[in-house]
C-alpha cells in the first residue's frame, strides 16, 4: 500500500512539472512575442521620427507641427534608456512647451480671428528664436541610432 502511495505522489510530482514547464514555455513565448511587438512598433516610431527630423532639416515640416509630432513619437518608444527630450532636444522641447495648448483644428476655428492671430505671432517669435538649435537638433535625430 505504501509503495502505491508513493508511486501515486511520484506520479503527481511529474504530472505537476510538466504541467510547470508547459507553462514556464507559454510564459517565455508570450515575452518573446512582446518583445518583437515592441521592437515591430519601435521601428515604425523610429522611421517616423527620423522621416520627421529630415523633413524639418529640409524646411518642408512647419518647426511647430514637427516639435509637437517628435516629442510625443519620442515619448512612445520603448527603449532601456528612455529619451528624455528635456534634456537632449532642449530647444525642440522649449517650443513644445510653447504651442502645446495652443487650439488647432475646429478649435482655432471658433477662436476670433484675432485672438488666432495673435498667438500665430508667438508662435512664429519663438520658432524663428529657436530654429537654428532646432535643426541643429534635428540633424542629429535624423542621423541617432536609437
Amino acid at each position: 500500500m505504501l509503495w502505491i502511495l508513493a508511486a501515486l505522489g511520484v506520479v503527481i510530482i511529474v504530472a505537476l512539472a510538466v504541467y510547470a514547464g508547459r507553462l514556464l514555455r507559454q510564459v517565455e513565448e508570450q515575452k518573446r512575442a512582446l518583445a518583437a511587438a515592441i521592437k515591430t512598433r519601435n521601428d515604425k516610431l523610429i522611421e517616423s521620427i527620423h522621416l520627421i527630423a529630415k523633413a524639418m532639416v529640409q524646411g518642408q515640416c512647419n518647426l511647430s507641427e514637427g516639435a509637437i509630432r517628435q516629442t510625443v513619437l519620442l515619448g512612445e518608444l520603448k527603449l532601456d534608456q528612455p529619451v528624455v527630450v528635456e534634456q537632449e532636444y532642449q530647444a525642440m522641447s522649449e517650443l513644445y512647451q510653447v504651442v502645446k495648448d495652443m487650439p488647432t483644428h475646429s478649435v482655432r476655428k471658433e477662436k476670433p480671428k484675432k485672438e488666432i492671430r495673435a498667438l500665430d505671432r508667438e508662435r512664429e517669435k519663438h520658432e524663428q528664436r529657436l530654429e537654428a538649435a532646432i535643426i541643429e537638433e534635428m540633424k542629429l535625430l535624423q542621423d541617432r541610432q536609437f
